[in-house]
C-alpha cells in the first residue's frame, strides 16, 4: 500500500486551476502574498520553494482587478483570509496543485514577479489563517493510470489537434509529432491546461480519479467543443488562447 504524504505549505488561492507541468506566472502585490514570497525566499535556492495553489469556488472570489493592478477599494478586510469568509476552506476547491517557484524577483515597489511550475496534485485538508498568510495542511494525491490510458491518450491527442485547428485557424502553428509527450498523464494535463474551458470544467479534470478517466472526459469535451466551433464564424483565437499573467 502506498504511503500517504502530507505537508504544511503556504496557500495561494487563484481564480484559475493549476495542473502539474503547467507554468504559472504570478504578479504578487497584496501584502499577504508578499509576505508569503518573502518567506519562500528564505528557502535555499537548492531546495524547492513550494506552495499550494487552489481554485476559488464560484461566487467566493475577491473583487476582480486588471492584470497586475491592485484595486484599492476591493478588500476592506485585512489579514490572510480577507475576502474568503470566517472559514476560508469553504471558499476553495479541495483538490489543488503544488507549485514550485523557480524564480521570485522582488521589484523596487515591494511587489514580486514569480514564475512557478505545477508539480503534484494535492487534497486540501485544513487551512490556518493565524499567520501573515494562509497555510494549508495538504495530502499528495498519487496519479493512477487507469485502464487503457495509453490508447486513450493517442485518441485525445488526435481530437486535440482537430480542436486546435478549429480554434486557432490555419495560420496558427499546431502541434507536431515532436511536440507531443509520450506519458498519458502528461498528455491529460497538457490538454486540460490548453483547452479553453471554464474553471469548473478544469477543476473536474484536475479531480479525476485517474488518468484514463480524465482522458475520457477530455475526449468528450473536445469533440463537443470542436462541433460547436465548426458552426461558428471565425473567432479571435489568438486572444482566446493567450494566457495573461495571473494577478493575485
Amino acid at each position: 500500500m502506498t504511503a500517504v504524504t502530507t505537508a504544511r505549505l503556504p496557500l495561494f488561492p487563484l481564480n484559475a486551476v493549476l495542473f502539474p507541468g503547467l507554468v504559472l506566472p504570478l504578479n504578487v502585490f497584496e501584502e499577504r502574498y508578499r509576505a508569503m514570497m518573502r518567506e519562500l525566499l528564505k528557502t535555499d535556492e537548492s531546495e524547492p520553494r513550494r506552495f499550494a495553489v487552489v481554485a476559488i469556488r464560484d461566487g467566493r472570489e475577491v473583487a476582480p482587478t486588471a492584470p497586475g493592478m491592485p484595486d484599492q477599494t476591493a478588500l476592506p478586510e485585512k489579514g490572510p483570509a480577507a475576502g474568503f469568509g470566517p472559514d476560508p476552506i469553504q471558499a476553495f476547491h479541495r483538490v489543488g496543485c503544488i507549485a514550485d517557484a523557480a524564480t521570485i524577483r522582488e521589484r523596487s515597489n515591494g511587489s514580486f514577479e514569480v514564475m512557478a511550475t505545477g508539480t503534484t496534485r494535492v487534497k486540501l485538508l485544513s487551512v490556518d489563517a493565524s499567520g501573515p498568510f494562509l497555510m494549508a495542511e495538504i495530502e499528495e494525491i498519487p496519479e493512477e493510470q487507469g485502464d487503457e490510458a495509453g490508447t486513450l491518450a493517442e485518441v485525445v491527442l488526435r481530437a486535440f489537434r482537430s480542436y486546435q485547428k478549429r480554434l486557432a485557424g490555419a495560420r496558427e502553428r499546431s502541434l507536431t509529432t515532436s511536440d507531443l509527450p509520450d506519458d498519458p498523464s502528461v498528455v491529460s494535463y497538457l490538454v486540460a491546461a490548453a483547452a479553453v474551458l471554464d474553471t469548473p470544467a478544469k477543476q473536474r479534470l484536475l479531480q479525476a480519479p485517474d488518468t484514463a478517466t480524465r482522458l475520457r472526459e477530455e475526449l468528450a469535451l473536445l469533440r463537443s467543443e470542436t462541433a460547436v466551433l465548426r458552426h461558428l464564424p471565425s473567432l479571435p483565437a489568438v486572444e482566446l488562447t493567450r494566457a495573461p499573467t495571473s494577478p493575485n
